[in-house]
């Protein structure tokens, strides 16, 4: 298991090989895992939300209408082009291409009041996954919720989803962000971290 971060070519090799290599539209367990992942953001509404590695937009669809605006980062242009396609209907969904955390998209401080980093986070080296959150936290209001998704089964990536979720967390615990929610599930955790309890 190399320490580096995965390259974008190897995410755009997938890509072109499969529209969905990881079958986002097809497995029940991905179903399941969003169906979760949409329980615990519970019925609040965003004004601005951030979803890292957006893939082909699975995950964004369902939440453009919980969204006054919607933003999806994703480092492969296929990916893309299918999330475009499949949000087309949601004019306040955009897409950002970019290689994480290095190509993180330009916005404001403290802009975003949801963060959704699902199934990213363990394709990065160490150092690139506390630069991340250091990128999201800066742009994060001072009330938003930052959800983190992780794959915690057995993996050949610079991490495993359990050493980047626990990464992640201790770095933002560090700038003062509190944990809200944390459960785990069969073969993945979330994580749910809450500016407006803040630690002390």
């Amino acid at each position: 298991m190399s320490s580096a971060s995965w390259p974008g070519s190897v995410f755009a090799r997938l890509y072109d090989a499969h529209p969905d290599p990881w079958g986002f539209e097809t497995r029940a367990y991905e179903r399941r895992k969003y169906a979760r992942t949409l329980a615990v953001l519970g019925e609040r509404r965003f004004d601005f939300a951030l979803e890292l590695g957006c893939s082909i937009g699975v995950m964004t669809a369902e939440l453009a209408p919980r969204c006054a605006r919607l933003l999806g980062v994703d480092v492969a242009e296929a990916a893309l082009r299918r999330a475009r396609a499949r949000c087309r209907g949601w004019p306040a969904v955009s897409f950002h291409q970019g290689h994480l955390p290095g190509a993180f998209p330009a916005l404001s401080p403290g802009s975003c009041d949801l963060i959704v980093v699902s199934e990213l986070l363990y394709f990065l080296s160490r150092a690139d996954i506390m630069a991340l959150a250091d990128r999201i936290l800066a742009v994060a209001r001072p009330d938003a919720s930052i959800l983190l998704v992780n794959w915690t089964g057995p993996t050949d990536t610079p991490c495993t989803g359990d050493e980047a979720a626990d990464l992640f967390l201790g770095q933002c615990r560090g700038a003062g962000w509190a944990g809200a929610f944390s459960e785990r599930r069969d073969g993945y955790r979330i994580d749910l971290l809450a500016g407006d309890i803040r630690g002390t």
